[in-house]
């Protein structure tokens, strides 16, 4: 799921501009502090309000962002985040206002390029958990003929022994379109094997917090074995195979993890 913030006079404006020109499930996501719209906009699937306290309207149930985000990854293919400047998603800043990732800027929303903003949208990484891609999975062709659902979660280690020095975040980048081309190569060979009907992979690029998840594979196979088999090999082909360079931070020192093998 892509997802983009607004902040400033007028972001609900623009998100519900933009809204209708994307090409997928759109849900919106307005914070409690800012204004709130008194209809579903054109092009959006599910609207939401977050409040400060981190009440959802109409649930009662305390929920983060983040935790947001993760449910609806499952269901949508974008979310338009209103009212949020202290989020890490891309954020279109209006007014001056300010914001943690700022990757676009205008005085007011009649000054923003819409095809500026939808092209923000598409082209920041998605928020993909292992929920989305288990969701994926079962919507596939295939998936009557599946009675098994294998999954890999990779997270950051604080410690591989006691001793060690602590590490408190991961970061990742990739060879830009050879890292994705090479994860859908390694998916379609998996997926062509006896027995398993559909294969999904993700890898997070950029700073990962130690405790946080970092990559998942998913098999949706006929039986358990194939399903296992196709996960390990999965996860071992996308380490040795798939251009991503990690770099460690420790309570220590950074240095890059290639730097030293």
């Amino acid at each position: 799921m892509h997802v983009l913030g607004a902040v400033g006079p007028g972001a609900t404006a623009v998100l519900e501009r933009v809204a209708p020109r994307l090409d997928g499930r759109v849900a919106t996501v307005e914070s409690g502090d800012g204004r709130k719209s008194e209809s579903r906009p054109d092009g959006v699937e599910a609207t939401h309000t977050l409040g400060g306290d981190g009440s959802w309207r109409g649930s009662g149930t305390g929920r983060s962002l983040d935790r947001l985000l993760d449910d609806l990854s499952a269901r949508h293919d974008y979310a338009l985040l209103s009212g949020f400047p202290e989020a890490t998603v891309p954020t279109v800043a209006l007014g001056g206002a300010d914001a943690a990732n700022v990757v676009l800027e205008a005085a007011d929303a009649d000054e923003l390029d819409d095809d500026d903003v939808v092209a923000a949208v598409r082209e920041g990484e998605p928020h993909v958990t292992l929920s989305t891609l288990v969701e994926r999975v079962k919507q596939s062709p295939r998936a009557d003929h599946a009675g098994a659902i294998a999954t890999f979660t990779g997270r950051v280690r604080a410690k591989e022994h006691e001793d060690d020095a602590r590490t408190t975040q991961l970061t990742f980048e990739k060879y830009e379109g050879v890292a994705e081309e090479k994860m859908r190569a390694i998916e379609s060979e998996l997926t062509d094997r006896d027995g398993v009907e559909e294969v999904a992979m993700f890898h997070r690029t950029g700073v990962v917090e130690d405790g946080e998840d970092i990559v998942f594979v998913v098999v949706l196979a006929g039986h358990r074995r194939e399903s296992f088999r196709a996960v390990e090999d999965g996860i071992d082909r996308l380490k040795d195979e798939v251009p991503i360079f990690k770099k460690e931070t420790t309570v220590e020192e950074d240095f890059w993890v290639h730097d030293r093998e």
